[in-house]
């Protein structure tokens, strides 16, 4: 069994110089990865939308009326009706502030995401998240920003073992992809012993890291436990 969280509110991760890609279209309107002709997407189970403030490494976005409300847990069959959704699938775990769940090995959960929130989820295959000093959250992370406002629309995300490593704990393997724009991804195995597109100390890159999207749907495919 592993445990995942997910929590809202971290400055964009948006570089439109980075990675973008643009948008294959599902051949299939019953998949989890098709989205609406129509451009209409369902807001059905957020709470209501907050008011974004800030900007830069300040900028806060939508965090959801109460706190969290932003991001639900969705059946399969209703994911191709959000802007923003992601599947989470466990081959070992995770953890969001607000919107904790186990997944058993071999299971996939799917979640939603109100349009300009940026946040991240945790991941453990411990009942809790480790703790650094400081008391945040330090595992490897994975990081996400869906249609920002501050930045037309865009959306992106990345892995990340910086925290886990800076606590000098063990580093999760993880893998982000996105279903529609093959190819996409951003992936650290355990002990960071492969790393590809993602954070870790020190940096393999002097530019960021990560995958930028274009305006429109997101599908991303998290797989917990990664390995290649």
């Amino acid at each position: 069994m592993a445990t995942v969280a997910l929590g809202s509110s971290l400055s964009p991760l948006i570089d439109r110089d980075h990675q973008t890609s643009s948008l294959i279209s599902p051949s299939s309107a019953t998949i989890w990865t098709a989205y609406p002709s129509d451009g209409i997407y369902t807001t059905s189970g957020f709470g209501g939308f907050t008011e974004p403030s800030g900007s830069g490494d300040t900028y806060v976005g939508n965090v959801g009326k109460p706190y969290g409300s932003n991001i639900i847990i969705i059946p399969p069959e209703q994911a191709s009706k959000y802007k923003y959704a992601l599947t989470v699938e466990w081959t070992g775990g995770m953890v969001m502030p607000r919107r904790s769940f186990a997944l058993a090995a071999g299971q996939t959960k799917y979640v939603a995401f109100a349009p300009n929130s940026q946040g991240g989820w945790a991941m453990t295959k411990a009942a809790s998240i480790p703790k650094d000093q400081y008391g945040g959250y330090a595992s490897t992370w994975g990081e996400f920003d869906f249609g920002s406002t501050e930045n037309d629309g865009w959306s992106g995300f990345d892995v990340s073992a910086i925290q886990a490593q800076y606590a000098q704990l063990e580093v999760q393997g993880m893998q982000i992809c996105s279903a529609l724009n093959k190819g996409l991804c951003s992936y650290i195995t355990k002990g960071a012993k492969v790393v590809h597109n993602a954070y870790i100390i020190p940096p393999q890159s002097s530019g960021a890291l990560g995958a930028t999207l274009l305006p429109g749907p997101v599908r991303l495919a998290v797989e917990i436990g990664f390995e290649e």
